[in-house]
């Protein structure tokens, strides 16, 4: 069957089971837009590209699908680049369509020329260019491919004008053959029996789990190994959600902002079992003091990943799912009563906790909207305080229920991927938590989300400050406070409301829950602008660099 690259471009995309596409048209993609518009598959059209490939993302990390995003050539491809290496580093799947200038102006420096495919090479999972228009159907299916299988991650493709205008053979393969690609997903049966008797030997276990575990669908067989063997369970930012809030096990995140019990447990354990996590600097602190006196099994479907920042005494490559499902094969129930009474003695004598002083903060917020959300709400972030404390105080119930750029620390990612998660869960209430500094990096896609009528509400902690700026600024910079103060902010409210959106304020924790139950009764966008004591602080800290027993308090 023979069709224009263009249209055979899009019909990959309809056998792909694809639902929607984030983009903005340009000359270059123009022709790939005209075929799309043929389809069923919706197109959300976002004021900046920076906030399509956020959609995208927001979309595939709330569905567990791969999101697609597109974008023209030149400036349009690398307004991509920010929201692919925050895809790149969490592990989002994601298949980016760039425009380029055609074949025989590649390499003159035409209008609106990058070379994209250089440009994203070392935040994309693969990338193509398109220089043969018959490759084009097989590109499209191994992007697909190689986006969601193993490791997830973005791939972009670059197809030059021309390519899509020409005619090609639309004939996809059936079957994707990679001969260097492939990941292991059975991890080795003999490493797994060492797990099982790590298990048995030790005194005082401790999960670690991160966003592999969410990814491959494993939080149920986290719960029933923590259960059958006494293990307490701490999570990275990414593994928010992977186990209920308010599970007996459940020890909160770890890390520079986590909470004193988990970090704590980190230095005491004898055993940590760390599945789906990459051992970051924000979670290890001081690596060579990281989980000193434990034995560590590490357990991840990249093979890069494991040993790469702290040692694996057990390394497991394979998929967290099927590894976990193995090894609960494997062990045998176990009590560990001291090592549970240990834990709680921890968590009574360090609790999580901020000082009431009559002032509104943003850790009431955050609790109050934990009581009046439903439990299956899906909560998104941007970057900064505001971040740390949902991690902190919002009561997580379930897998995919937390959105928010982790390893690159994305500001300006909340708003487009609070859109993405929403128009992925329809059914469900999207709330989006963000700072006066990251919500005005992509504020213009307030007009994206009213003209799509998405009912996500947006909950502003507004400080006056680059909150975690002006934090460090305080602690480590005797309170000069250079160029974090955000003088000339808009009256939010005023502005959603020049959007045709719903602007409300409040001053203090009285107005906190009727501001709150008022957004989720108002159709449509809705905006909560909280202003806050403008120098609360993020408790627990431990310094950059420094051991997780280094925490400072915030009393």
């Amino acid at each position: 069957m023979e069709l224009t690259g263009a249209q055979a471009l899009v019909e990959i995309l309809v056998e792909e089971g694809v639902e929607i596409v984030f983009g903005l048209p340009g000359g270059c993609v123009l022709d790939i837009y005209d075929a799309l518009a043929r389809t069923k598959i919706k197109h959300v059209l976002v004021r900046h590209e920076q906030a399509a490939v956020h959609a995208a993302d927001g979309y595939a990390r709330a569905t567990g699908k791969t999101g697609v995003c597109m974008a023209t050539s030149g400036p349009g491809a690398t307004n991509l680049v920010t929201g692919l290496a925050t895809a790149y580093m969490d592990s989002v799947p994601i298949v980016a369509v760039t425009g380029q200038t055609p074949r025989r102006l590649l390499g003159k420096d035409s209008f609106q020329e990058t070379d994209i495919t250089g440009i994203t090479m070392p935040i994309t999972k693969h990338n193509y260019l398109v220089k043969n228009p018959n490759d084009l159907p097989r590109v499209l299916k191994e992007a697909f491919h190689v986006a969601s299988t193993g490791r997830p991650g973005p791939v972009l493709i670059d197809v030059p004008k021309d390519v899509s205008v020409l005619r090609v053979d639309a004939t996809a393969p059936q079957e994707v053959v990679l001969p260097g690609y492939k990941p292991v997903y059975e991890g080795h049966p003999v490493q797994i029996a060492e797990i099982a008797k790590a298990i048995a030997a030790s005194e005082r276990p401790l999960m670690l789990v991160g966003g592999g575990v969410i990814r491959s669908g494993a939080s149920a067989e986290v719960r029933l190994l923590a259960e059958r063997c006494d293990i307490p369970v701490a999570t990275t930012l990414m593994g928010l959600g992977a186990i209920p809030h308010d599970h007996p096990l459940y020890l909160g995140m770890v890390g520079m902002h986590g909470t004193a019990y988990a970090n704590t447990a980190i230095c005491e354990c004898d055993l940590l079992l760390a599945f789906g996590v990459r051992f970051g600097d924000r979670v290890t602190g001081r690596v060579d003091c990281f989980a000193a006196k434990a034995k560590i099994v590490h357990v991840d479907i990249d093979p890069a990943e494991v040993g790469k920042n702290v040692r694996a005494d057990v390394p497991v490559v394979g998929d967290v799912r099927n590894v976990l499902t193995r090894l609960l094969d494997l062990v045998t129930p176990a009590r560990r009563q001291d090592w549970l009474e240990r834990v709680e003695e921890v968590k009574r004598s360090q609790p999580l906790t901020y000082y009431r002083d009559g002032s509104l903060k943003p850790q009431y917020i955050i609790q109050q909207l934990g009581k009046i959300l439903p439990e299956d709400a899906v909560i998104v972030t941007d970057v900064g305080q505001h971040q740390m404390w949902t991690a902190q105080y919002y009561p997580f119930r379930y897998p995919r229920s937390f959105i928010s750029s982790g390893g690159l620390g994305t500001m300006g990612y909340g708003l487009p991927a609070a859109i993405g998660a929403q128009l992925g869960l329809p059914s469900r209430q999207v709330v989006l938590v963000t700072g006066d500094g990251s919500i005005q990096m992509n504020i213009q896609e307030l007009a994206t989300a009213v003209n799509l009528g998405v009912p996500v509400k947006i909950v502003l902690i507004n400080n006056g400050y680059l909150g975690m700026v002006r934090q460090w600024q305080q602690l480590l910079y005797g309170r000069r406070y250079v160029a974090s103060r955000l003088d000339g902010n808009p009256d939010f409210v005023k502005l959603v409301e020049a959007y045709g959106a719903t602007g409300i304020a409040v001053t203090d924790e009285a107005a906190v829950r009727p501001a709150l139950e008022r957004a989720l009764e108002t159709e449509g966008v809705v905006l909560i602008d909280c202003r806050v004591a403008p120098e609360e602080n993020v408790f627990p800290l431990v310094p950059a660099g420094q051991p997780l027993s280094n925490m400072i308090g915030g009393e």
